[in-house]
């Protein structure tokens, strides 16, 4: 009998080439970066985000054929937060006071914004608590709303009401003018330390007054920073904003909000890591045609914040490189691979015993055919006419089986030959009952018809 048919080997051979494909496909999952379709949200229209967005989605479509990114269109900081918690958008750039998203988590830091309030020379205002009952003018500009709730916090934390502070509302080369004609005692300025609107202001202001502006110092910035997450505390050098002279003429401590480009906690860390690999990889290509990406930076991995904090897989490629990153591949190589393949083992297991129950009733079945024609050969007549209705039954149902619930092609050539052996053995057998049937006896006759069908015995010759 049998062990395995040609079906059998057919289903073994089948998922080996099952697993070589598997193999290959999780090979490739390894050395090549993995394929993800991304949504990233959009920066305002014109302002150094949105082209710096543009931008890295040019280059990840260049670098990276496996990944590709499009544009989730937003109107502000707050909705891009809503984009990401919403799960409409997998990568957002939001501002760490404006609505940071819940479920958000940092892999880079697009810019670092100082918030500085700046005086004219000669200024009675020291601190930003003698700001109550005075007009304070915030530049104009696609955030000037989210601004002027940021002042609100700053208020908040001197115990000054929103309402007992004015603002107005100008361009930033309006705003040196505003202070000279007293129209407002400070102006509000958020931006880099570098080229952006703080120096603007204190440009405008320089010009305005033909004297030297002043910062004003935030002495509680890390309170401010505890109390409100979305803040933090920076130090301002001596000269940031202007050279000769200089302003600040010292180094100043206020309060900083933040960019970030952030993903959901969730997401793969193989995928969060090629993300923030992707950012600097973009910011070293872009920094002779676009200046502002040279503020990009890594998110600080030791300084846990209560609020974004830095994803788990960018923190490991940070701080170990590419070497995390081809480990993450290889820990998600290993988390899918090995389970796969045991499935795959318990599969092939499975199907091979199904298959072997198969092969197991075909020979069971040309077993009982192969008795038949054993009991065939010494069978008398009625036991003939008996086995030979149960061989056709037998037949019958073999033919049925395979026709419904399918066979081992394999056995087809066995079972043939033992259907014929069978018919073979019941057609001689029948012939030799045949040849065997004793022939029908005519009338008796005496001793002297006999002699005399001879023409002798003892009478005639007496005669």
């Amino acid at each position: 009998m049998l062990l395995f048919g040609r079906g059998a080997q057919r289903l073994f051979a089948f998922v080996a080439v099952m697993m070589l494909v598997l193999g290959v496909v999780l090979s490739g999952f390894y050395f090549l970066s993995p394929r993800a379709s991304l949504r990233m949200t959009s920066g305002f229209p014109g302002t150094a985000a949105d082209k710096f967005v543009k931008a890295f989605v040019a280059g990840a479509a260049a670098r990276y054929r496996m990944v590709k990114v499009s544009l989730v269109p937003v109107q502000s900081y707050a909705e891009s937060s809503k984009a990401l918690e919403n799960g409409k958008a997998d990568i957002a750039i939001v501002r760490t006071d404006i609505a940071p998203p819940s479920n958000g988590a940092t892999v880079a830091i697009l810019r670092r914004d100082a918030v500085v309030l700046v005086v004219g020379p000669g200024s009675r205002v020291k601190s930003p608590a003698d700001l109550i009952g005075k007009t304070i003018a915030i530049p104009q500009s696609p955030v000037q709303d989210d601004n002027s709730r940021l002042l609100d916090q700053l208020l908040a934390y001197f115990d000054i009401a929103p309402d007992k502070v004015k603002r107005v509302f100008l361009p930033v080369a309006e705003t040196g003018a505003a202070i000279q004609r007293k129209h407002a005692a400070a102006v509000l300025a958020v931006g880099p330390i570098g080229p952006g609107e703080a120096v603007n202001v204190v440009t405008s202001i320089a010009k305005a007054t033909r004297g030297t502006p002043k910062i004003l110092e935030f002495d509680e910035a890390d309170a401010i920073a505890k109390r409100f997450p979305g803040f933090e505390s920076i130090d301002i050098p001596a000269g940031a904003f202007r050279g000769r002279p200089e302003v600040p003429d010292d180094t100043v401590t206020s309060v900083a909000v933040t960019y970030r480009i952030v993903v959901p906690q969730t997401m793969l860390d193989v995928i969060a890591g090629m993300i923030g690999k992707s950012i600097i990889d973009t910011k070293d290509k872009l920094m002779a045609s676009l200046p502002m990406v040279s503020q990009i930076e890594a998110p600080d991995t030791d300084n846990p914040s209560p609020i974004l904090p830095v994803h788990s897989g960018v923190a490991n490629y940070f701080n170990s490189g590419d070497q995390s990153f081809l480990d993450s591949l290889q820990q998600y190589f290993y988390v899918i691979g090995i389970p796969l393949s045991f499935l795959g083992s318990l599969g092939a297991v499975f199907f091979g015993q199904v298959q072997g129950r198969k092969m197991a009733n075909d020979q069971k079945q040309i077993y009982q055919l192969l008795v038949y024609a054993d009991a065939a050969r010494t069978a008398d007549a009625a036991e003939l006419d008996r086995l030979e209705a149960a061989f056709n039954a037998a037949v019958t149902d073999y033919v049925n089986r395979i026709a419904t619930k399918g066979g081992d092609p394999g056995q087809a050539p066995i079972s043939s030959l033992a259907i014929d052996h069978a018919r073979r053995a019941f057609d001689r057998r029948r012939m030799d009952l045949r040849e065997q049937k004793p022939t029908t006896p005519g009338p008796a006759v005496g001793q002297a018809g006999a002699d005399k069908m001879r023409g002798s015995g003892p009478e005639t010759t007496a005669q």
